[in-house]
């Protein structure tokens, strides 16, 4: 059977190179150690729903959110994410709410009756955090005038860069990935305020791998991101290093769903 590999969450055009170069690395420690089928390149061609959910599944990246409610059953978290980017705690990292410089918005009080980006409903940077941080000031299930869905926090970006919205909340991996290699694309944007601390995007492996499959891969990234020949790659994407996870260490997602329920505001609106 042939495995799978994605490292797709942050796959921009400009970060391939260093993804491809990373994937190189744990992909020749997983061989050197036994593992069998490890696919040469990164799988490009699919949805990464689909990608997720493929019992081929060898490591990807997925959101904490989903990971927490739909992919539950479908994959195993096997390390999170250190960054270097602000915003970033060891491996965790939070969202920040940005507007366009010179907007006058100076507070997220300022946000009320305005218009907001988000990238995907199932997106925990995007909208989770984002929903838990504007709750307190919501009022009968409302805050924003209306919400436009971009599909990536690129896109949000953009959109707030262009008028098209007036704010989103942007993980602060990829506001950090875009101010350092394409900070043109965020010169006219500020950051208003931050969102709550949550683990970082979790690499991942599919439901039922082994715990000898699970130790190999988590030893693979590690040894990949330590690696002087790979310097270049992991400085691009500003990762540092890898720490172990559980399912048990993103229940704080849901605790935030609950917590914006509770306020009364279920919905990012």
């Amino acid at each position: 059977m042939s495995r799978v590999a994605s490292l797709g969450m942050y796959d921009m055009d400009w970060l391939r190179q260093a993804n491809d170069a990373l994937w190189a690395g744990v992909a020749g420690r997983l061989a050197a150690a036994g593992m069998t089928d490890v696919p040469e390149r990164l799988d490009r061609a699919r949805p990464l729903s689909e990608i997720w959910r493929d019992p081929a599944l060898i490591l990807a990246q997925t959101c904490g959110y989903p990971l927490a409610t739909a992919l539950a059953e479908a994959v195993t978290p096997v390390a999170a994410p250190v960054y270097r980017w602000p915003g970033c705690e060891g491996a965790r990292h939070r969202s920040v709410v940005v507007v366009r410089a010179g907007a006058g918005l100076e507070s997220l009080a300022d946000l009320s009756g305005r218009r907001a980006a988000l990238n995907g409903a199932d997106s925990n940077s995007g909208m989770n955090l984002f929903r838990h941080r504007i709750a307190p000031l919501s009022r009968n299930g409302r805050f924003f005038a209306g919400v436009v869905v971009t599909g990536s926090h690129v896109a949000s970006l953009e959109a707030v860069s262009a008028g098209r919205a007036d704010a989103a909340a942007i993980d602060c991996v990829t506001f950090g990935l875009v101010k350092h290699h394409r900070p043109e694309r965020v010169a006219g944007l500020r950051i208003i305020a931050e969102t709550a601390l949550s683990p970082a995007l979790p690499f991942v492996t599919r439901a039922g791998a082994s715990a000898r499959e699970i130790a190999l891969l988590r030893q693979a990234l590690a040894e990949a991101l330590a690696d002087p020949t790979l310097a270049g790659a992991a400085e691009a994407l500003g990762l540092c290093g890898v720490e172990p996870v559980t399912l048990d260490d993103y229940a704080v997602v849901l605790k935030y769903e609950r917590e914006a329920q509770a306020a009364g505001y279920p919905v990012l609106a």
